[in-house]
């Protein structure tokens, strides 16, 4: 057929900027949700350059199951450093301060962490130390004592968090993969 040639190039190019949304998601950016939109796309754009009678690139259900992964993973990453935190004896304004402190830390000391996509990361997890120090310290009922042990199980869930959240990236971006060159 004569838009095989265009149906494999459409794959092979979602498949490289794919790979390029999971290095967002190790930078802590929304990667999954532009690789999620950039599938959505070509799916919506199938009809037009393919027709009626030809397969899409992507079905729907999948699409559907894969944004439900997505927001499993979102879900994983936000609760994580909360459980975390409270497992680690936190109260209220440390889990609070621990998300604030990780996304504020992904964005204030990626700049001063000169590691390509690792400094990222690590200003997250330095941000979500600090983000529920300060919480804890703010917190009437606590000493300055009684802080680095819920700071550390905050830090500890991030890092648990953003894992799990990767692994359901490279899930999504697997299952799409595959799907874009089934059709």
């Amino acid at each position: 057929m004569t838009t095989d040639w265009l149906l494999y190039l459409v794959a092979a190019i979602f498949c490289v900027l794919g790979l390029g949304c999971l290095l967002l998601v190790v930078i802590q950016l929304p990667g999954t949700w532009v690789m999620l939109a950039l599938a959505g796309i070509i799916e919506y754009s199938d009809r037009f350059y393919l027709g009626n009678d030809n397969p899409q690139t992507f079905s729907w259900w999948v699409l559907g199951v894969c944004v439900g992964l997505a927001i499993v993973g979102e879900v994983l990453e936000t609760l994580a450093s909360v459980a975390g935190a409270k497992r680690g004896g936190a109260t209220k304004r440390g889990m609070i301060g621990s998300i604030i402190g990780g996304i504020a830390g992904a964005l204030v000391f990626t700049p001063f962490i000169p590691i390509p996509i690792l400094g990222s990361v690590i200003g997250a997890v330095i941000g979500t130390f600090l983000g529920a120090v300060i919480g804890e310290l703010t917190s009437p009922d606590r000493s300055e004592s009684g802080t680095l042990k819920p700071a550390t199980g905050a830090t500890i869930g991030r890092i648990l968090g953003t894992t799990s959240k990767l692994a359901l990236a490279i899930a999504i971006w697997i299952v799409l993969s595959i799907s874009a060159f089934w059709a």
